[in-house]
């Protein structure tokens, strides 16, 4: 399980995928604090180490990335982690076009091609 504090290429992020999925890989983001946690067998893992490191709860958001796709079908927003409905988010999607945006931007910051 890593939590970025730099860049990586598609490259790395593929290797990392190899430790388990093999052509996907489980990520966890803090969208106040611009942080991407990965490379787990589950959300709750990662989702775990970021609490430990001071998130909050209602700021990590669960999803996958798939390291072979592009485009709109390499994040796929679908986790156990995301089912809140005290949040307004009733299903293991990221239903906030807001929330879904900052993971995108935080995606970007940290996987570079």
């Amino acid at each position: 399980m890593l939590i970025l504090q730099q860049p990586i290429s598609r490259a790395e992020l593929c290797t990392l995928a190899g430790n388990t999925f093999g052509d996907m890989i489980k990520c966890v983001a803090d969208v106040k604090l611009g942080l991407l946690a990965l490379d787990a067998d589950l959300h709750a893992d990662l989702e775990r180490i970021l609490l430990e490191k001071g998130s909050a709860q209602e700021n990590l958001w669960g999803f996958n990335l798939w390291v072979e796709e592009e485009g709109e079908d390499f994040i796929e927003f679908d986790s156990l982690i995301n089912i809140r409905s005290w949040q307004g988010n009733p299903s293991r999607d990221v239903e906030d076009p807001e929330v879904r945006e900052a993971i995108k931007t935080i995606v970007d910051k940290f996987i570079t091609a």
